[in-house]
């Protein structure tokens, strides 16, 4: 766990001191955290290093204070969500997460045959409504296309979880082992990348007729 305050004169430390976010609020660095002890080490913490407890310390403490509080802020937002927890572990360990931006720009192999079947029906359905096919058809057919991408996403989301489980139990595993599950994590949050934007481009095309 990260020390917050000097064990000898008890000052509040400057942020300079800090480690990661899973050691700053005092957690292993592992995927699965319960949401309730994430919430009491948050309030403690925010107790600990509230400004209003500094108004007549030092300029350094006061503004040590002000840097651990913001901090705190950000390691709770980013250690409150799963996905967020994974893409912030693996920049830790060096393998930073795709963003949406790139994953768009680059096909998962696994998601080839989804993907080129949809483009094949959302062009089908631009044409059908650029020639005035109805609505009701429209949203069909949208439907339709959206269910097999959905499948994906859910099948992706019960993988990312059997992989966090993986992550946790390998506090001990070697090295390459570790690798290869932080491997397995990477390409699993590229693919959800890549499906949350087909997703998306399906909310497109129906708010374009809708």
């Amino acid at each position: 766990m990260d020390a917050h305050f000097c064990p000898q004169c008890t000052k509040i430390l400057s942020i300079s001191r800090h480690g990661d976010y899973f050691r700053f609020m005092g957690l292993e660095r592992k995927l699965n955290i319960s949401a309730n002890d994430l919430d009491q080490r948050f309030r403690g913490l925010s107790r600990q290093f509230h400004p209003d407890y500094f108004v007549n310390a030092q300029p350094a403490e006061r503004r040590a204070s002000l840097e651990r509080s913001s901090y705190l802020n950000d390691a709770y937002r980013t250690l409150k969500t799963p996905i967020s927890r994974v893409e912030y572990l693996l920049q830790l360990e060096g393998l930073a997460a795709r963003t949406p931006q790139e994953a768009s720009k680059q096909v998962p192999p696994d998601l080839l045959e989804e993907v080129f079947a949809l483009n094949e029906e959302m062009d089908e359905i631009r044409s059908l409504r650029e020639s005035g096919t109805d609505a009701a058809t429209l949203t069909a057919r949208l439907t339709t296309a959206r269910k097999p991408i959905e499948a994906k996403r859910d099948e992706h989301e019960r993988a990312l979880v059997e992989a966090s489980e993986q992550w946790d139990r390998q506090a001990d595993a070697p090295a390459d082992q570790r690798r290869a599950t932080l491997e397995t994590l990477r390409q699993l949050l590229l693919e959800r990348n890549y499906i949350t934007n087909l997703l998306g481009a399906i909310e497109r095309e129906a708010a374009a007729h809708g």
